[in-house]
């Protein structure tokens, strides 16, 4: 029943205007404002909603966006000029190093996250 349908996905923000600044300025990404909603356009064809959800709002505990990258260490260090912060997990299977790459099997993968506390990762092609 579903199976042509151009389906999408979306995540919740507390503050409409502060995530597109962050998607937009920071990130780089193609952002569209409408009826107080955000779409980000990004490559692939691929487009995800951005809806507010103000006090109710919830960070997702879980990555919500993997935005694959050629150089990890190249994307990290670009981010961090921009003023993104790493997550930095120590103590747990997941540790990451001082710049928040984590190293320890599969590909190089380093977590942040946007505004609302939403968790992306930049990950090694």
């Amino acid at each position: 029943m579903l199976s042509a349908s151009p389906a999408f996905q979306g995540f919740s923000v507390d503050d409409v205007a502060k995530a597109r600044d962050f998607y937009a300025d920071v990130l780089g990404l193609d952002v569209e404002e409408e009826n107080g909603l955000l779409r980000l356009h990004l490559a692939g064809g691929r487009d995800t909603l951005v809806y507010p959800k103000g006090e109710r709002h919830q960070p997702a505990a879980y990555t919500i966006l993997n935005f694959p990258v050629p150089d990890v260490e190249a994307a990290v260090d670009a981010l961090t000029a921009r003023g993104v912060r790493f997550e930095r997990y120590a103590g747990t299977p997941m540790a990451t190093d001082e710049k928040g790459v984590f190293r320890g099997g599969g590909p190089l993968i380093a977590w942040f996250t946007d505004p609302a506390g939403n968790i992306l990762s930049v990950i090694q092609e």
